[in-house]
């Protein structure tokens, strides 16, 4: 499991639905969010690589994905500073898989 769901359950203090509507917000918001994201490294467009997964970043978070927020933190810093195109294209790809992986597993895991 890629996820894991501590943090949502901590703040959910038991409330079932609190942690449905987090993970349907997840799954409305993130798979578009990065659709954007793949468009702004093709589109050479910094500032919405920026925008874009600064906006990720604390929706993987809150699923106690660490290692896809310190990918999603790197391409927000390089878009920020103008950085390597190249390296954020070679993060990139990464990224996608963890949050696709995520996403199917959520789907299936609540029934969404």
């Amino acid at each position: 499991m890629i996820y894991n769901l501590d943090k949502i359950n901590e703040m959910a203090e038991g409330d079932d639905d609190f942690i449905v509507s987090v993970i349907s917000v997840f799954l409305e918001e993130v798979p578009e969010d990065m659709e954007g994201l793949e468009k702004a490294i093709n589109g050479k467009d910094y500032e919405n690589i920026y925008k874009l997964a600064h906006k990720i970043k604390p929706n993987v978070d809150i699923l106690g994905m660490e290692q896809t927020r310190a990918m999603a933190l790197d391409i927000e810093t390089l878009g920020k500073m103008e950085g390597s195109l190249g390296e954020i294209e070679q993060k990139f790809p990464e990224l996608k898989k963890d949050i696709l992986q995520v996403v199917a597993e959520l789907k299936k895991d609540f029934d969404l």
